[in-house]
């Protein structure tokens, strides 16, 4: 008798998928069709903030993938989002076309991730968090020694200019809406298949992950090389909304600030909670981003009030409370009984 078929007939039942995740992933499918209309019928301001929206999400997503889902966390991550930026600016002035450049950086930076992880994935806890914020450091300073660049001073992503305004801000509207569907189901379909199941079985407790037969760091590589390369495609997208690239900017600690806060915020190892936190974050900054320090008074605040009394983030309570879930990777276990209750794998 099969695993499955024992369990049916002590009335206990395996579920992935319930009614409420079906419907969700039909509406945001439309949503994401009615968006790509946008540029038709919305305002120059608002369609730039939209597109911060969307890259908010993807930094959002793939911080909380590597945390949340791996284990792995990071202060260190604008390494990736920097030298998206810097390679975007190389492969335009070497003759591509800046919205192909955007893309084949972010390649080129997942090409350097493997390497990188080949001793940066032997670290754990706070080395691993550390060693990262460190490999960025000396990256931003590599990237200052390109004459290309001018130091501190920068440049700009000059191939741009021969787009017109209108032209330029519906393309990388509608590159960025891509770039954040595009990450969001290839993670999201990464965490239902067995090398997601692997992934959080490395994060509760890598010791008898590897005692089951789960090849560790091949797993961690995995997830390490696609934040590297959705990170990257942030930062090539920031930079083609900025034009100009000063490293200072694109190297500093305070994105990856940003992507904790949102994940933090929204729940970290939900997925659902890292698009949540990307909202309310950019909700956040157009309501009160004109208030200097301020604003970033009342983010540290926020942040520190959440990691005390909502430590599962807004999506981890909401889904405790009202045992909810619209995007589920994982298995629900359904017991039989009164209650009903179901616990998560």
């Amino acid at each position: 008798m099969s695993p499955n078929a024992t369990l049916a007939s002590n009335g206990i039942s395996i579920e992935r998928w319930t009614k409420a995740s079906r419907v969700a992933l039909g509406c945001m499918a439309a949503v994401l069709a009615l968006l790509m209309f946008a540029p038709a019928v919305l305002g120059a301001g608002a369609i730039d903030r939209m597109t911060a929206l969307f890259i908010y999400v993807i930094l959002a997503a793939m911080w909380n993938a590597l945390a949340g889902f791996g284990g792995l966390v990071s202060v260190g991550q604008q390494v990736f989002f920097g030298l998206g930026a810097y390679f975007t600016i190389r492969l335009a002035d070497a003759g591509l076309n800046p919205f192909v450049a955007l893309f084949a950086a972010a390649v080129v930076t997942a090409a350097l991730s493997i390497p990188l992880s080949l001793f940066m994935l032997r670290l754990k806890g706070g080395e691993f968090a550390i060693g990262m914020w460190v490999i960025a450091t000396l990256a931003h300073l590599l990237v200052n020694l390109d004459r290309l660049i001018q130091g501190e001073t920068g440049t700009s992503l000059i191939s741009l200019n021969v787009y017109d305004g209108a032209t330029r801000r519906a393309t990388i509207y509608w590159l960025a809406l891509i770039a954040m569907a595009a990450l969001l189901g290839a993670l999201f379909m990464l965490m239902r298949s067995r090398a997601g199941a692997a992934m959080q079985a490395i994060r509760d407790n890598e010791e008898a992950a590897t005692s089951v037969g789960v090849r560790v760091i091949a797993t961690k590589r995995l997830l390490f090389v696609l934040a590297a390369f959705g990170i990257a495609v942030a930062g090539g997208l920031w930079l083609a909304t900025a034009t100009t690239f000063q490293p200072k900017t694109y190297f500093s600690v305070q994105w990856t600030a940003y992507m904790i806060f949102m994940v933090l915020v929204g729940g970290i190892g939900k997925f659902e909670g890292a698009i949540l936190g990307a909202i309310l974050f950019f909700v956040i900054e157009t309501v009160f981003g004109g208030a200097g320090v301020w604003y970033l008074i009342g983010l540290g605040a926020t942040a520190l009030i959440f990691s005390l009394y909502l430590p599962r983030g807004l999506w981890g309570e909401i889904e405790r409370r009202f045992d909810f879930q619209l995007l589920p990777v994982g298995y629900r276990l359904k017991l039989p009984g009164p209650n009903k209750i179901k616990w998560e794998e």
